[in-house]
């Protein structure tokens, strides 16, 4: 009998400090205005100076294992993806097992920046359909508020940090119904933070840098392209989708790739009024504000979708 791989419970978790609009206008030339009618975004929230992706990570693990009704001694694989890790090696994974009190789990990173969840997503179900993992945590963790540039008010005021996990369990049922992903490396100037460390020094820009006009349109085509194919790969339609919850870059992207699918917005998860985009992290986050507001129940199907620099992209279509 086929063996698939279920989300058995989500999990979230953000940092304290709450920064909106008119906290940045006093860093940086913007006002709330310009950020709302340009991105949607209101308030984002940034770590603490001593915290973290895995310290994030911690907590949005033991509420999605919570929920799951899982404990320490079921995980048997760690995925965390993140561009942020918490140095250079070992992997965050590694770091956060030891946190977690997890023995012997296999534990690694993912880099996928912004589309990380969704490929570590894909890499775990695979590990359980092939019986190499039975409970797995699947992790985005960021603190991106650490390579921004607060001269460049284009992008410092679109990132938060934050952290959101699913647990994956095996299963007789059907969960993760198909996974997609694609990349194109001649996009990596457009989206990228292309400092290294070189001799003790950092060497090259260790700050974010971004085309903002690239990533928009490549985005909205990518989203729908992304929806076709998951929708094609398991015979559907447009309206058997019951939750989009796509990447939360900027509202109006979410928006314009809803409408040209014929989404409806009542079908549409939007959280980066509340986070701003969460790179890794934000494809959980949405997903498990989704839950906990009792919008997913049992039965329906969601789609998610993300991209990120490299271009990296990718979907997965779940039925919950």
């Amino acid at each position: 009998m086929e063996t698939f791989a279920r989300i058995a419970g989500t999990g979230s978790y953000l940092p304290e400090r709450c920064v909106t609009n008119d906290d940045l206008a006093k860093l940086v030339d913007t006002n709330d205005e310009w950020i709302v009618s340009r991105t949607g975004i209101r308030m984002r929230h940034y770590a603490a100076e001593e915290q973290s992706a895995s310290d994030l990570a911690v907590f949005a693990c033991q509420r999605a294992m919570k929920a799951a009704r899982v404990d320490a001694g079921d995980i048997d694989l760690i995925i965390v993806a993140t561009s942020t890790p918490d140095m250079v090696f070992p992997s965050t994974a590694c770091i956060l097992q030891d946190k977690l009190g997890v023995k012997e789990a296999i534990a690694f990173d993912v880099q996928a920046v912004c589309a990380g969840f969704v490929y570590a997503l894909a890499t775990a179900d695979k590990f359980i359909r092939t019986g190499a993992a039975k409970c797995a945590l699947v992790v985005g963790a960021e603190v991106f508020s650490r390579i921004l540039n607060w001269q460049d008010r284009s992008t410092c005021v679109l990132f938060g940090d934050g952290a959101g996990a699913v647990v994956l369990k095996a299963s007789k049922e059907p969960g993760i119904l198909s996974t997609h992903l694609h990349a194109d490396g001649s996009y990596r100037g457009a989206l990228c933070t292309p400092g290294t460390v070189q001799n003790g020094a950092v060497r090259g820009n260790p700050v974010l840098a971004m085309e903002g006009s690239t990533v928009y349109k490549f985005a909205v085509k990518a989203f729908e392209d992304l929806a076709w194919e998951a929708l094609h790969a398991n015979g559907l339609q447009p309206e058997a989708i019951d939750w989009f919850v796509c990447h939360q870059a900027n509202q109006r992207i979410i928006m314009h790739a809803a409408k040209r699918l014929a989404f409806p917005d009542e079908k549409v998860v939007v959280t980066v009024d509340r986070h701003g985009n969460t790179s890794a992290a934000s494809v959980p986050l949405a997903l498990d504000v989704a839950v906990r507001e009792g919008k997913i129940k049992p039965g329906q199907t969601v789609l998610m979708a993300a991209l990120g620099g490299g271009f990296a992209w990718g979907a997965a279509l779940v039925k919950w």
